[in-house]
């Protein structure tokens, strides 16, 4: 016989990582545990789990049985080796920086990011003193430079929203790694079904819940996954996981905890903190999204090729980014980092610029006009005019939401219905 341990597929450990028949009535489905604290067995037992001594559940806003189901079960599908959630992919942002930074500290970002993230990091991580450093994360050389003795950590998106750029991970975090850094990947467009960021270098890894994992559009929650690969300790760059923390009487949380020092600092301080809970109801629903991952995720990508490149061989098309299409220049990273398929999400610019986009959106029928993606209907939006609104003509042009462009989001209907839908809206747009 064997010794060696079976490794259950993705479409399995999608449906059953981290879940548990519950103990209490056996229920088979992952119980909505709706409850702010836990009683205690005695003194002893509380004391133990405040000074962070026995792992338990103390209180809603640190650990919920139900939201540790879910990150259990997006740890395992990361290849993580723990993950906290939180209540939005923005927070998930600022969790995962949170344990890096400090006044004065800085964050080298790519240019290529959704238009609310690049607000977030040129405007709002001001407000703690941080700052973020914007390059073309296709420039190793551009990257290396940005670098400083004050840098913290390098934040790239594994397939960029809303163009659909795909990353050179790999190259990406050799460059960070030989800096003593982390490498933070925003993997919200690809998933875990598509791209596992950690298997490329990633040290964290973030996710918007609230698209692809749901699926649905229902709620909104954010995660970050934490490798466990990263010497927090071979510098002094990082204080917080590193040295002696006050609030637990001089507790260091990488040499207590290794692998899981990331881990334990986000839930003991950060939601401790910031107290960007993810509530148990949006954990029961992303959880129920997630058992069908693969399966829409392959309707996605299957979907969205054969829509670009009808697309791409329009007339009054002008150009098209998914990367699944051979003339993409990413699409060598298609196989590398994505091999099985490039998502659903790309943009489109029409010959009819400003003024026909505006009117694609307005006639389209079975697309709808929302700022998400990753819904299991097929979603539009202008983003010049919407998401990333706020950004100056160039940051417009460096993320890939030019005036003439649209982002859409291919859903899972039928491929004709989607097709005919855009068909009959550019005629309209191209009058």
């Amino acid at each position: 016989m064997s010794d060696r341990v079976h490794e259950f597929g993705f479409d399995t450990l999608q449906i059953h990582a981290g879940a548990r028949p519950d103990p209490a009535t056996g229920a088979r489905q992952t119980p909505i545990y709706q409850t702010t604290a836990y009683v205690f067995r005695d003194a002893e037992h509380a004391a133990a789990l405040f000074n962070l001594q026995e792992v338990g559940y103390i209180y809603s806003r640190l650990t919920n049985p139900t939201v540790a189901v879910l990150q259990e079960r997006i740890a395992t599908l990361e290849g993580g080796v723990g993950a906290v959630c939180c209540s939005s992919g923005h927070a998930a942002q600022i969790m995962a920086l949170f344990p890096l930074m400090g006044p004065g500290k800085n964050v080298v970002v790519s240019t290529r990011l959704y238009g609310g993230s690049v607000t977030q990091f040129s405007q709002t991580i001001k407000r703690f003193g941080w700052e973020a450093k914007f390059v073309d994360i296709d420039d190793m050389d551009a990257i290396a430079a940005a670098i400083d003795d004050n840098t913290r950590a390098v934040f790239c998106e594994s397939i960029a929203n809303p163009g659909g750029h795909i990353a050179d991970i790999a190259a990406v975090a050799k460059v960070a790694d030989s800096a003593g850094l982390p490498l933070i990947v925003d993997n919200t467009t690809a998933s875990p079904y598509l791209c596992r960021p950690i298997e490329h270098g990633a040290t964290l890894v973030v996710h918007s819940m609230t698209k692809y994992l749901t699926g649905n559009g229902s709620v909104t929650g954010g995660v970050v996954v934490d490798s466990g690969k990263f010497d927090w300790s071979a510098s002094d760059k990082f204080p917080s996981l590193s040295e002696p923390e006050p609030a637990y009487h001089g507790l260091k949380f990488h040499e207590t905890f290794g692998p899981l020092a990331f881990t334990f600092h986000g839930i003991a301080i950060g939601l401790r903190d910031l107290g960007m809970t993810l509530n148990p109801q949006a954990a029961h629903y992303t959880l129920m999204g997630i058992e069908t991952l693969s399966l829409r995720m392959q309707r996605h990508c299957e979907n969205a090729q054969s829509v670009a490149e009808w697309l791409e061989k329009d007339d009054r098309i002008e150009a098209v980014t998914y990367a699944g299409l051979k003339s993409s220049p990413y699409h060598a990273r298609v196989k590398k980092f994505c091999p099985k398929g490039a998502s659903g999400l790309f943009t489109v610019a029409l010959k009819s610029g400003y003024d026909g986009c505006v009117k694609l959106v307005d006639n389209l029928e079975l697309f709808s006009h929302v700022a998400n993606l990753g819904d299991t209907r097929s979603l539009i939006i202008h983003s010049a005019s919407t998401t990333h609104r706020q950004l100056t003509p160039e940051q417009q042009e460096a993320a890939g939401a030019s005036p003439n462009v649209v982002r859409i989001s291919i859903g899972t209907e039928d491929l004709d219905d989607i097709i005919a839908d855009l068909d009959q809206a550019l005629t309209k747009a191209s009058a």
